[in-house]
This record gives structure tokens, sequence and C-alpha cells, in this order.
């Protein structure tokens, strides 16, 4: 691992957060006073920068800019009653995000680089990590092309950075979901299951027409049928049929593997409940509504953490859910919030102290 004297330090003379309200701050909106910058250039990484928050550079050219090559990960961190700092599962989205980083033909980023990175920054602006329920901070790794050039080939250069955002609840209030079947989020063969910058731009349009009919978000359905179910536009998402949890399964590369989904599987199967991951056909979930046998839905990540879905519309058909009277999903939660805040044993090792 790469000691703290191997990173090029610079920290700000005031910081910001004098001017910020903590409580009920909104997602994505302010960030800490540093930031993590490494450049790729001839085969190498260079000198790990953590800096002052400022703007960046950019040629006209840049190549991500014009075709894509740009992935990013979501990961958050807390604080216990101490005060103590820990992250949730960081070294599972270092791996996914180089997975993401191969599949779109860029280097992976050292461990070193990643992980110690993450740990020297969030020590440094520790005092933005909020300390009050349903808050956190959240942490952006990314990279993108950085060769001033244009011509559909990979970039020779890339830039590494990491930001950090303080934020309260994301989706605070139960979620409207519309069942779409006629664009498509990922297809066999794709970057589906791939963090890439570009399957979130590509699944706005869909979303924007969601929500003017008056829905929050959508649930994709597969490219060839339009008739299984995938993930909505930012979480992965579970029925609770009977005592039986059933999320889509990954086989087909058009999910992303969701760090939170894979915490909630584990923590479904501790309370009891059989998990299947599997292909589920819409006309599945809409016959165990019908039958009453459709309990719960709801959606997973690390911005969303666990988010009721208390309407799902497929066509003209319309399912409403009574979540005052649900019982699974905010154990879940509850369950996940108290060992990510210190409330709980950290039985699985998930918590990586700062």
């Amino acid at each position: 691992m790469i000691a703290a004297a191997d990173f090029n330090i610079t920290r700000v003379e005031n910081s910001k957060l004098k001017d910020i309200n903590l409580e009920n701050i909104p997602f994505g909106k302010y960030f800490t006073d540093h930031m993590l910058e490494v450049d790729y250039e001839e085969g190498e990484w260079k000198t790990v920068e953590i800096k002052p928050y400022q703007p960046l550079l950019l040629a006209p050219s840049t190549a991500a800019l014009h075709y894509g090559q740009a992935i990013f990960e979501g990961i958050k961190a807390y604080k216990d009653p101490s005060g103590e700092a820990f992250i949730f599962r960081p070294i599972d989205n270092f791996h996914r995000f180089n997975m993401s980083a191969e599949r779109m033909q860029m280097p992976t980023v050292p461990e070193e680089i990643f992980m110690e990175g993450m740990r020297l920054l969030i020590e440094l602006d520790k005092n933005w990590i909020p300390n009050k329920p349903n808050h956190s901070l959240y942490i952006r790794p990314f990279m993108f092309s950085s060769d001033e050039l244009i011509g559909v080939r990979p970039s020779e250069k890339y830039k590494f950075m990491i930001i950090l955002s303080p934020t309260g609840p994301y989706y605070n209030t139960p979620m409207r979901i519309y069942v779409e079947e006629q664009y498509v989020r990922a297809v066999p063969g794709g970057v589906g299951y791939a963090k890439a910058a570009g399957n979130y731009g590509a699944a706005m349009y869909a979303t924007a027409e969601a929500k003017k009919k008056g829905y929050d978000q959508v649930l994709w359905t597969d490219a060839f049928e339009h008739k299984y179910v995938q993930e909505c536009g930012t979480m992965n998402v579970f029925f609770i049929i009977g005592n039986t949890a059933i999320t889509p399964d990954l086989e087909a590369g058009t999910i992303l593997a969701g760090v939170t989904r894979d915490s909630v599987i584990t923590t479904l199967k501790e309370l009891g409940l059989t998990v299947e991951e599997r292909p589920l056909s819409i006309d599945e979930v809409i016959e165990a509504y019908k039958a009453g046998q459709l309990r719960e839905v709801f959606g997973t990540g690390t911005a969303a953490t666990i988010s009721y879905i208390k309407e799902l519309r497929y066509k003209d058909f319309d399912m409403q859910f009574d979540i005052e009277s649900w019982k699974t999903a905010p154990e879940v939660r509850s369950r996940l919030d108290n060992i990510r805040y210190g409330l709980a044993p950290d039985t699985h090792g998930w918590m990586y102290k700062i």
C-alpha cells in the first residue's frame, strides 16, 4: 500500500464547511474542500494529488467529451456514535470499477491508489460526514479519457478522480414507477453491467417521459420481448412474492451488480426468506399482485439505499401497495442502517475504517 508520504497533499486554507448546513442536505449539490486527481500517461499512473476542490481545465478536443470513455462509482461513508468514520464495502466498488474500466477499454486503477487515496481524502474531509440518521458522505470515484485528439480509438491518457459530497436521503418519499416497454437500457453483449456514464445519459429520455406522466422513475424491461423486468433507472429491484424475494439475475450482463443488492440478498436470507435470482416476467408480477401474493416492491442502490415503491404501472394496469403494512423492506433497511451507523455488529466485515 502507498504510504501517505507518497501522495502530494495540498490543504485548503479555509474550509467551506462553516457556511453549509449538513441537515437534510440535497444529494449531489455540495462538495467538500478537497479532491483526488491522478493522470495516466505513457502506460503508467503518475503522482497522486489531493488538493483543494477546483474546476478542471479541459481542451475542447478532450476525447471523453466526444466518444464517451467515462466510468464512475458510488460509495458512502458514515459516522458511528463515537464519531469514527467508516466506508461501506469500498473494496467491492473498487473491483466493479475496474471491471467497468476493462469493458470500456480503459486502464485499471491500482488498489493502493483507489483505496488509500479514498481513505486519505476522507480523513482530510472527515468533518463533512453528517452525523445524522439517513445522512452520509457520498463518494464519487470516476475516470475519463483525456487525450486531446479527435479520432475513434481508445485514449492513451486518462484522468482518475475522487470527489466527495455530503448528502441526506436520496429518495425520501415512496416512489411511483412506470414499466418501460418501448425504450431499452441495455442488451446482452453491451455495457449494461458496467457503470459507464453513457448508460445514465441514455436513460434520461425515457425517464423524462415517465415523469411527464407523473412517475418518478422507469422499470426497464428486456430488449427483445419487453417481457422480463430488469432494473430501475438508478436502482436494482426486489419483489417479495409470498415468502420469497425475487430479483432479476445478472447472467445476461444487462444489469448492474449492485453492492447494496448483494447486501440486501444476504440480509433477506438472514431474515429467513428464500431469495431467487432469476428472470422475472411482468406477467408473473401482475399475476402475483392479482392473487394477493405480491407483498412488497423496493429498489436498492448506493445513492438510494432502500427505496419503497408504492405504485407500479404497466400499460393500463396499476398496482398500488400499502407501505404502512410492510415488514420486510423496513427491517432490511433498519438492519443495514444499524451496521452502517455502527449501531449493530458488522459480522460480515462490510465496514472499512478510515
